[in-house]
């Protein structure tokens, strides 16, 4: 109820000698972080995503993977993340919603009043690097 400014901390990458540091943002305290939330529940609402899967934690994995039959024909696989922290093209992306909810027929004020959801959720921002906000891509 009483949003303040996300926290920012530093992981050293020992790993990567160019970039010794990678910030992580505490984002939850924000002023939007209740907003975003909401908007994801009516976005998925109004829109669902095709094949989508939501796995809560290890045990839910391994629930899921339980009760899935392996068949003589499935191939296993393993996925390695390289880069969990990409940039997300964040005007392509509102481009991309405006498309599906009109595709859906979700009525055009329900729309824009998502869209300025997602203007307001993205432009938020309270760190730059090299005076360049994250949110300019």
């Amino acid at each position: 109820m009483n949003p303040t400014a996300p926290s920012i901390k530093g992981l050293i990458k020992i790993h990567n000698p160019d970039q010794p540091t990678l910030p992580v943002v505490n984002w939850r305290n924000a002023p939007a972080y209740r907003l975003s939330r909401l908007f994801t529940d009516k976005i998925i609402h109004l829109v669902p995503p095709p094949n989508s899967v939501n796995i809560k934690n290890t045990q839910d994995l391994l629930k899921i993977l339980d009760d899935t039959p392996v068949l003589p024909h499935y191939a296993l696989s393993s996925l390695d993340i390289t880069n969990l922290y990409s940039n997300i093209p964040v005007k392509e992306i509102r481009t991309i919603l405006a498309s599906i909810m009109t595709q859906n027929l979700i009525d055009p004020q329900t729309k824009q009043e998502l869209l300025k959801w997602y203007d307001v959720i993205t432009k938020q921002n309270h760190f730059a690097y090299k005076e360049q906000n994250s949110n300019s891509t």
